[in-house]
C-alpha cells in the first residue's frame, strides 16, 4: 500500500468536527508528554522511533484497522519512515506533513461573528499551540490583534476578502509566542498600536495604545476600544468591538485566568489581575461576547471550532472569577502556576526587538504547548 501524507488543516477539520482518529507518536516519552495533537475521538499510542528501527512486528496488534491511523514525529522524517514499515505489513496509515513542527504553525481561520453594515470579525485558530488572533473587517479595511508570526497568512486571507490591513494591535508584549504585529505592519504600512507600559524598553517605533483609545475602521465605522486591563503584564489591554465583542487578550480565558508571572512579578501584578477581572469586567455588559487571545484544552472550542463564551456565562461558571476571599485568589494564581512557556525570555526580547533569531531558532523558541494560564 502507498501512505498518504496528511495535512494539518486536514487533522485540524477532524478536531473541529470530532472525528476519530488514531495517532502513532514516534517521538521519545517526554515530548509526547509535554505536547501532544489532541482530539475529543483522538486514540493514542507513543512508541520512540528508535525503538521500531528493527521493524513495527510488535505494534501490530495494537494498530486499529477501523480508522484512520497518523504516524507523527517532530519534522516528518521518522514518521514517513514508519509509515512506508506499517503499509509494507499491509495497514492503511498516513503520516503528518511536516511533523509538529508544521502542526504548531497551523492557523485555521473562523467566522466569529457579524459586525454592523456588513462588518465581521474572524478568529485564527492556532490550534497547536492554543493561541488565537483576530482579524476585524469593514468596508475594506481590516485591523489585526495578536497576530503570530505566519504572517502570510494574514496578508493572503486579507487579499483573499479584499481588505486593507490599516491597523495591527498587540494587547500586551508576548512571552509565548513571537509577534508577527510589527511585520505585518511594516509590510502594509499600517499603524502598529502597542501598550506602553509594556514597550519601555523596545527598539522600534509604535503608536502607544492607552486606555480609552477609540480606533475606527471603515466607512460604517466600526470601533475598537481600549480598555486597560493590567494584570498579564502591567500594560495588559483589551477591546469592546462595536459594543458586541470583549477581544481578552490573556487576561480572561473560557476556563482559566491570564497568569501575572511571566515578567518574573506575580506578587506585584495579582492584585491588577483581580481588579480587571472582577472590578473593570463586572462594569461591562454581561452580553459581550469574551474572544480570548489563548485556549488551553481542546474542549474550549464551540462546534464551529471557534473559542468564545459571553462574558455572563463566564462570571458563572469559570472558577478564576468566582473567588470572593481575595487571599485565597492571590495565592491561587501565586502557588498554582504552571511551567513557563519554552524561552519566554527570549520571546520578550525578540518581541522588544532586541533579538532578530532566524526561522528555524523561532520554531524551536515557540515550541510546546501553551503556558499562559491559571486553571
Amino acid at each position: 500500500m502507498s501512505i498518504k501524507a496528511m495535512t494539518s488543516k486536514e487533522v485540524t477539520k477532524k478536531v473541529f468536527n470530532k472525528e476519530a482518529l488514531f495517532i502513532l507518536d514516534v517521538r521519545n516519552k517526554s515530548a509526547f508528554l509535554d505536547w501532544k495533537i489532541e482530539g475529543e475521538k483522538f486514540a493514542y499510542l507513543n512508541i520512540p522511533y528508535f525503538d521500531l528501527l528493527d521493524g513495527v512486528d510488535e505494534i501490530l496488534n495494537k494498530i486499529p484497522t477501523d480508522m484512520d491511523v497518523l504516524v507523527v514525529c517532530a519534522k516528518e522524517g521518522s514518521s514517513v519512515m514508519v509509515a512506508e514499515m506499517l503499509s509494507d505489513e499491509g495497514l492503511n496509515v498516513s503520516y503528518l506533513q511536516g511533523g509538529m513542527k508544521a502542526w504548531s504553525e497551523h492557523l485555521e481561520p473562523v467566522k466569529v461573528g457579524n459586525l454592523k453594515d456588513g462588518g465581521e470579525i474572524y478568529q485564527f485558530v492556532r490550534i497547536g499551540k492554543g493561541c488565537l488572533s483576530y482579524m476585524i473587517v469593514s468596508n475594506g479595511e481590516a485591523a489585526i490583534i495578536d497576530a503570530t508570526r505566519m504572517t502570510d497568512i494574514y496578508l493572503d486571507f486579507a487579499d483573499i476578502i479584499g481588505a486593507k490591513i490599516t491597523h495591527v494591535f498587540d494587547t500586551h508584549l508576548h512571552a509565548d509566542h513571537i509577534s508577527g504585529g510589527r511585520d505585518i505592519a511594516e509590510k502594509t504600512e499600517a499603524v502598529y498600536w502597542l501598550p506602553p507600559k509594556d514597550a519601555f524598553e523596545v527598539t522600534f517605533p509604535y503608536q502607544p495604545l492607552e486606555a480609552g483609545n477609540d480606533i475606527i475602521i471603515g466607512n460604517a465605522p466600526i470601533n475598537i476600544h481600549a480598555l486597560y486591563s493590567p494584570g498579564h503584564t502591567i500594560g495588559s489591554t483589551s477591546f469592546v468591538v462595536d459594543r458586541k465583542f470583549l477581544l481578552s487578550g490573556d487576561i480572561l480565558f473560557i476556563d482559566s485566568i491570564g497568569r501575572p508571572d511571566l515578567a518574573g512579578l506575580a506578587g506585584d501584578w495579582v492584585g491588577d489581575l483581580r481588579d480587571s477581572l472582577y472590578k473593570r469586567y463586572r462594569e461591562l455588559s454581561a452580553e459581550l461576547i469574551v474572544l480570548p487571545a489563548h485556549f488551553m484544552m481542546i474542549d474550549e472550542l464551540n462546534a464551529d471550532g471557534s473559542v468564545s463564551e459571553r462574558l455572563g456565562t463566564l462570571f458563572a461558571k469559570n472558577h478564576g472569577l468566582n473567588i470572593e476571599d481575595e487571599h485565597e485568589f492571590k495565592k491561587l494564581v501565586t502557588e498554582n502556576l504552571p511551567p513557563q512557556p519554552n524561552a519566554y525570555q527570549e520571546i520578550r526580547e525578540t518581541n522588544m526587538g532586541k533579538m532578530n533569531p532566524d526561522v528555524e531558532k523561532q520554531r524551536e523558541m515557540e515550541s510546546g504547548p501553551n503556558r499562559c494560564a491559571v486553571r
